[in-house]
């Protein structure tokens, strides 16, 4: 049979053809007809879509993307931490990669507390003793033995072309490495030594090259996990934990493996919601909060107005209030009440619950929540038939620990500090000790990334996400709520202005003169406390155009660097 393609259609094919690499404007969407990456990092992009190019499909590129982050990006890119990972096939298959960094054998719930019992915070975020086993290369592999098609091996050789031969720093990454990273880097002569100019700071336009990471890469890339978790690289890790008090061991990093686990799935008007499980506080949150929006008109009221940021507010209220009370690893917690938070009729209560004209009152007594990093880094992949990659991991803060493993050239993530600080105890303060998520062997810690993928009618929509520690449900969620319900485009869905409440502290943070100073005195009329901030997330979104199937491409331009390759 002859598809009859109809002028609109076709010449909307033929601009995707024409366009395929380039944005239409510096502030429009990217296009391409066949397949997209969007992340962070624009050689690493770069590094996805040639795997798509070379026949690979979406996992393949998301393993080249991930591994080239690694070099590129070293603010979040790592394969010293770990993440999450969705694929959805074109048939509308779906299954998530657990691969959040565990606790070592040797950890315990009162593992940062002094010898008087009192919480130390350094230990907790800035030591050894913050570093988590390491997940991505075990979670990567995993998505590749499963669905990946071209060589490991080759999917690793952009990433370790660019740390043997170097890449050129941009005055971001310059400007970066040499005031937070220097003040992560200082106690660590390995981490200096890897990101200075022979011990001058880089300047753009600089080399920057990972000799080191190359050869752990090209460890990896002969031979798998057992490239990293056993031999000489797992032998370096462990000396330097050995050396530093530090608790990770041979043993630990043996033992780590990545989960298979079923998506988080719900439905908003229509549209199918494919997210993380926990450990990722996402899914559950993001959808709980999707079912209490459903029941407003949010396209009537209008993006950025008073009622629709007050409506958002007093449903991220209510969502982040049950993420601490219920929410963590599920072999830890096997009776998390998933199901009741997820239903439509959980929803109604909770919607009930909002006075449409009246800010609701946090009760401090209750929970709050300390610093969860934003430092983080998302992605988003789809290939030529329309399966789908969503990706978010990290190192925790920026530059993780700031600990470069001698002789092995990679930063160590500190996630063991989303782990709460104490057990048993929650006060004003910000120290938090519900009993889901304190430190125990082998439990995974609680996160807040939420890789999400959209689906439509059975065919691809939307794949989205961010980084931002707690703030990255939030920005996704806008992502989502800005495409669905304002009919925003893929570009101007990431450049929309965002907001955030997480239950306490209980006020609305927004994006400075990105909001109106009329709709802000009339949500502090309705009782609700505003703050001005800097940016909130990095979002990368890709939307595939229901009439045309071309992809748009959303870059965030809120952090330098960024960027999308699509053919």
């Amino acid at each position: 049979m002859i598809r009859r393609l109809t002028l609109r259609h076709a010449l909307a094919w033929l601009l995707a053809l024409a366009l395929c690499n380039l944005a239409l404007a510096a502030n429009g969407p990217h296009y391409a007809s066949q397949g997209m990456v969007v992340s962070q990092n624009a050689l690493a992009s770069e590094a996805g879509v040639q795997a798509l190019r070379d026949g690979g499909n979406a996992i393949d590129a998301a393993v080249a993307t991930a591994f080239a982050l690694a070099v590129t990006h070293p603010t979040a890119g790592n394969i010293g931490g770990g993440g999450f990972l969705i694929h959805r096939t074109a048939d509308g298959q779906a299954l998530t990669y657990d691969f959040r960094e565990k606790a070592p054998a040797a950890a315990h719930p009162e593992m940062w507390l002094d010898a008087d019992g009192n919480y130390d915070d350094e230990k907790h975020h800035s030591s050894h003793l913050a570093v988590g086993v390491p997940g991505t290369v075990a979670g990567l592999f995993a998505a590749w033995e499963d669905a990946g098609t071209l060589p490991w091996a080759r999917l690793l050789a952009p990433a370790i072309a660019l740390a043997r031969e170097g890449f050129t720093v941009t005055h971001g990454l310059a400007k970066s490495l040499n005031t937070t990273g220097m003040r992560r880097f200082e106690p660590y002569p390995a981490s200096v030594a890897q990101f200075t100019n022979e011990g001058a700071p880089f300047v753009a336009g600089d080399t920057l090259v990972q000799s080191e990471l190359a050869a752990t890469l090209e460890r990896i890339a002969k031979a798998g996990p057992k490239g990293f978790y056993e031999g000489k690289t797992a032998d370096l890790l462990v000396a330097e934990m050995a050396a530093n008090g530090g608790i990770i061991t041979h043993d630990d990093l043996k033992a780590y493996e990545a989960v298979r686990r079923a998506p988080i799935l719900g439905t908003y008007r229509g549209y199918e919601i494919i997210s993380m499980p926990p450990p990722s506080s996402g899914g559950v949150t993001m959808v709980q909060m999707l079912n209490v929006l459903e029941g407003y008109d949010l396209k009537a009221s209008g993006f950025g107005s008073a009622r629709t940021l007050h409506l958002m507010t007093e449903t991220m209220r209510r969502g982040y209030a049950n993420r601490a009370r219920y929410l963590g690893d599920p072999d830890f917690n096997p009776e998390m009440p998933l199901p009741r938070l997820l239903s439509k009729a959980y929803a109604d209560t909770l919607r009930n619950s909002i006075d449409e004209g009246q800010a609701s009152v946090s009760d401090p007594a209750s929970f709050e929540w300390g610093f969860e990093s934003p430092e983080t880094t998302h992605f988003s992949v789809v290939d030529g038939d329309r399966n789908a990659v969503s990706v978010t991991y990290t190192l925790e803060y920026s530059y993780g620990s700031g600990i470069v493993v001698p002789g092995a050239g990679f930063l160590l993530n500190n996630e063991m500090g989303d782990f709460n600080g104490k057990p048993g105890l929650t006060d004003e303060s910000g120290l938090i000790g519900t009993a889901p998520n304190v430190a125990e062997p082998g439990k995974r810690m609680l996160s807040s990334m939420s890789p999400t993928i959209v689906a439509k009618d059975g065919a691809l929509f939307m794949v989205t996400g961010s980084p931002g520690g707690r703030t990255i449900i939030n920005t996704t969620l806008q992502t989502i709520l800005n495409v669905v319900d304002h009919g925003m485009n893929a570009q101007a869905a990431v450049d929309a202005g965002r907001i955030h409440h997480q239950w306490l502290p209980d006020r609305i943070s927004y994006e400075a003169q990105l909001f109106s100073p009329d709709t802000l005195r009339l949500l502090e009329a309705m009782g609700h406390e505003t703050r001005a901030q800097g940016r909130q997330g990095v979002a990368e979104v890709i939307v595939v155009n229901p009439e045309t199937g071309v992809l748009e491409g959303g870059v965030d331009g809120r952090a330098p660097n960024g960027g999308a390759a699509g053919y």
